[in-house]
């Protein structure tokens, strides 16, 4: 086990960014991510389960669910692994988010407040090519913003390749530390701002009370279990490709061998019959050499 929890995990994404007592953590990276966009005071968080509006609905839990004083909506998650219809999914999230701020009655005149989702993707999806993606709603033809009430935040980390060195900007700091936080052994950024130094301190897994380790244990066990396997599928995927790939190249040699045979002995005059036994065409297919 490293110094430093994984935030990967379940147990150790939450204890981050998900608990009351260490929610300066989170105000101070979401204030990083929308630097000169929309600044954080204090956020509470909300009940992560949404009940859904009819009895046999479906039931939306989010990793991190919250609110700021604004009255904006922040939903946070982290994903180890691609989903059919993940974006689909997200977008659900944040339209459930958007339509349970209706209000009853005919006063309400339609004003709602912004809902952000926020996808740490700890995986390559073909649909986004560089680590962030910021999806708004805009004019298709010259990209200017129509309405800032929904937005997705796509951050993958794969693309993120930055070295401790070359890491300027606060929220780079906050990527790094996140990605590389397991095989950390001390703080990259003593000159940066204080709350990187906070960040390791509630990170650091000597700090766990005895049942927070346990907890963090099972979920890291968990965690890797759930790599192990993908990879373990991956590489069986990969080995089976590559028999099959060998198995089809055989077999297209060998009939490419026999089509250059039948030539041969068609050129040199032979009966098309014989042709035909030798090389296991058909009488057609050797009419048409």
């Amino acid at each position: 086990m490293g110094k430093f929890l994984n935030p990967f995990t379940d147990v150790g994404f939450k204890k981050l960014f998900g608990q009351e007592v260490n929610k300066f953590l989170l105000i101070e990276f979401l204030n990083d991510l929308l630097v000169g966009e929309h600044h954080v005071v204090d956020i509470s968080f909300m009940n992560k389960e949404i009940v859904p509006e009819a009895f046999a609905g479906r039931v939306v839990i989010f990793d991190i669910l919250c609110k700021d004083t604004d009255g904006s909506y922040f939903i946070i998650e982290m994903q180890n692994q691609y989903q059919d219809y993940f974006f689909d999914r997200g977008l659900y999230y944040l339209c459930r988010m958007i339509g349970n701020q209706g209000k009853r009655g005919t006063d309400w005149n339609y004003q709602i407040y912004p809902v952000y989702g926020i996808y740490f993707l700890n995986f390559r999806l073909p649909q986004l090519v560089k680590f962030r993606t910021d999806v708004v709603l805009s004019d298709r033809e010259n990209g200017v913003v129509m309405n800032n009430k929904l937005r997705q935040i796509y951050l993958s980390l794969p693309y993120f390749t930055l070295e401790a060195e070359d890491c300027h900007a606060d929220f780079e700091c906050w990527i790094y530390l996140l990605k590389h936080m397991e095989t950390l052994d001390r703080m990259p950024f003593e000159a940066k701002k204080a709350v990187f130094k906070k960040l390791l301190e509630v990170a650091d897994v000597e700090n766990m009370t005895p049942d927070e380790r346990e907890c963090y244990e099972e979920s890291l066990k968990a965690y890797r279990d759930y790599v192990n396997t993908i990879a373990t599928a991956e590489r069986i995927s990969r080995e089976k490709g590559i028999a099959e790939g060998e198995a089809k190249g055989k077999a297209e040699g060998e009939a490419e061998g026999k089509r250059q045979m039948a030539v041969r002995m068609k050129k040199e005059g032979l009966p098309t019959e014989m042709i035909a036994r030798c090389s296991d065409l058909s009488i057609e297919e050797i009419e048409k050499l």
